[in-house]
């Protein structure tokens, strides 16, 4: 990856950043293009009050989105790329009555979150984190054997590019591939149509799966009861897919194996329950962070901006876009 932030030369376009992002990204997009960067709400809502009519493009991601009344006062833009996979926030339906494009950044880090998750699912089985600090002790030898990955069932919630990304690199381990999806989408995989049956079957419940309503607390305690006691949890899309008290429970009771997990509900703000939990591996929500990913990241928005205002379509829609665009 090269040093030099990308500059496209095209000052013409004029661009809201809503959230804050990694340095390459947001050095890439300020060299390439007018930005007008509001992290803060209140004063976000005050320049699109005042100046919202100098905007063309909006970044943001599914946490803060833009909702209808932030829209309104945006006359002139053509596209809002949320720059991750989520846009849950994101009011498409209020965009699209005004013709605005929504896309996001699905599949831009695939690769990385799958690594991610894949070492999350085998520090957690072998005990990884809590060995280096036995070795830093002083213990060492312990009769204390640790299960393996190999040849276990892998339960995957959302088969989208994550999902593929991490089935892909398991194969080495020679694991069994069931997932749960809205529809069936590989041959070879087995596919489960309830979640609670393919928990039931799997011993690890991976979750990839979007954030939002429909996905929100599908995690939930009979999901965990189904996993069972020798069941292993890793969540590396939203936190809102579990439902955390739930998990903790499960974990205080012995009713799962464990659990890992890259972003929890409430993040940065975790309950202490959260922190006293057994057998609980946490990472701060940087699975998708790298800097090859970045370089993907900017990519994807300067490939969606650009088409859209040179009179085309967005390169990554999101999925309720084709109703839309083909009604």
């Amino acid at each position: 990856m090269t040093d030099a932030f990308e500059n496209r030369g095209r000052k013409d376009i004029r661009v809201l950043l809503t959230r804050e992002m990694d340095p390459y990204v947001e050095g890439s997009l300020d060299a390439s293009y007018t930005m007008h960067i509001y992290f803060d709400a209140d004063e976000r809502l005050a320049f699109l009050r005042s100046h919202g009519a100098q905007i063309d493009a909006v970044v943001t991601t599914g946490g803060i989105g833009l909702n209808a009344d932030e829209i309104a006062l945006l006359p002139n833009v053509k596209i809002i790329h949320a720059f991750a996979v989520g846009y849950e926030c994101v009011d498409f339906n209020a965009a699209f009555a005004r013709k605005i494009y929504v896309s996001h950044g699905a599949g831009h880090n695939s690769f990385a979150v799958a690594e991610h998750g894949l070492g999350l699912m085998i520090a957690m089985t072998r005990r990884i984190v809590e060995g280096n600090q036995q070795a830093r002790a002083g213990i060492w030898h312990v009769a204390d054997p640790r299960p393996t990955i190999f040849r276990k069932r892998l339960g995957i919630f959302g088969l989208g590019s994550i999902g593929r990304e991490l089935a892909r690199r398991v194969g080495p381990f020679d694991m069994e591939i069931g997932y749960h999806n809205r529809r069936p989408r590989h041959p070879d995989w087995r596919f489960f149509d309830k979640l609670k049956d393919m928990a039931e079957w799997a011993d690890y419940l991976f979750v990839c799966c979007p954030g939002g309503e429909a996905t929100f607390h599908a995690v939930n305690a009979d999901v965990l009861k189904a996993l069972g006691p020798k069941g292993f949890l890793i969540n590396v899309s939203r936190g809102s897919v579990i439902d955390t008290a739930a998990m903790v429970a499960a974990l205080n009771a012995g009713t799962i194996a464990g659990a890992a997990v890259d972003v929890i509900e409430g993040e940065p703000d975790v309950p202490a329950s959260v922190l006293e939990a057994p057998r609980l591996l946490l990472s701060p929500h940087v699975a998708g962070q790298s800097p090859e990913t970045a370089v993907r990241k900017f990519e994807f928005i300067r490939d969606n901006i650009e088409s859209v205002l040179a009179g085309g379509e967005p390169v990554n829609p999101i999925p309720e876009w084709k109703g839309w665009a083909h009604a």
